[in-house]
């Protein structure tokens, strides 16, 4: 649902209040070009991504394209393509039979003492907790684990930074894993997008301390 994955607590909920609407995702990148698309249902993150002049493969969880539109390469830069001509995304995905859903960009996964943890599925979470705006998750560098999971999140009225960390913490050893709870918290007003609506996450991940801490 446009440039980044929607958290599937957002799709629910829209879907709650606009039964009506009919969702439509999209897939595309600026090197091969948009994809003909469609959605299992519309509040369902699975799509099936192709159409003329398109292939898709999954290789090693990474979406793979064919593509005629494709462009011939970078300038001064790592060719993206393989050997036999398939655009590597760097997005990882699940398949369930001709469906993907894209749990996000692999550079963006943290690993945390060796589990995986997807942004994505965090900030869903978060998004729920009551009084929350928005969040943006990332990894953040730990000398045990090599990454923790760090948050900055916009509230909606203010509050208390320890009092927050508290129920952030009890709020989410109810609904994940404990290695997938925010052990770094900020609380900001920034903006978390881009002019292209694109999360800014690497940059928070290459801002190493957070306020606060």
């Amino acid at each position: 649902y446009g440039t980044e994955p929607m958290p599937q607590s957002t799709l629910e909920r829209f879907h709650r209040l606009f039964p009506q609407v009919k969702l439509q995702q999209t897939y595309g990148l600026s090197e091969i070009g948009i994809l003909r698309s469609k959605s299992k249902s519309s509040d369902s993150l699975w799509v099936k991504l192709g159409g003329e002049g398109f292939e898709t493969r999954v290789v090693d969880d990474i979406l793979q394209v064919k593509a005629r539109s494709a462009m011939l390469g970078y300038l001064n830069a790592p060719d993206p393509f393989t050997d036999d001509g398939w655009f590597v995304t760097g997005d990882e995905v699940e398949v369930d039979g001709e469906y993907f859903r894209i749990l996000g960009r692999k550079s963006e996964i943290i690993n945390v003492g060796g589990e995986k943890v997807y942004p994505a599925e965090v900030e869903s979470c978060l998004l729920e907790m009551p009084g929350v705006e928005d969040v943006a998750v990332y990894g953040a560098p730990n000398p045990i684990t090599g990454k923790v999971v760090a948050a900055r999140i916009r509230l909606r009225e203010p509050e208390d930074l320890r009092a927050f960390r508290k129920r952030l913490r009890s709020y989410c050893q109810k609904r994940l894993q404990n290695f997938k709870v925010p052990v770094k918290v900020e609380l900001t007003d920034d903006s978390f997008h881009s002019e292209r609506v694109k999360k800014m996450r690497p940059r928070y991940a290459a801002g190493g301390a957070l306020a606060g801490e």
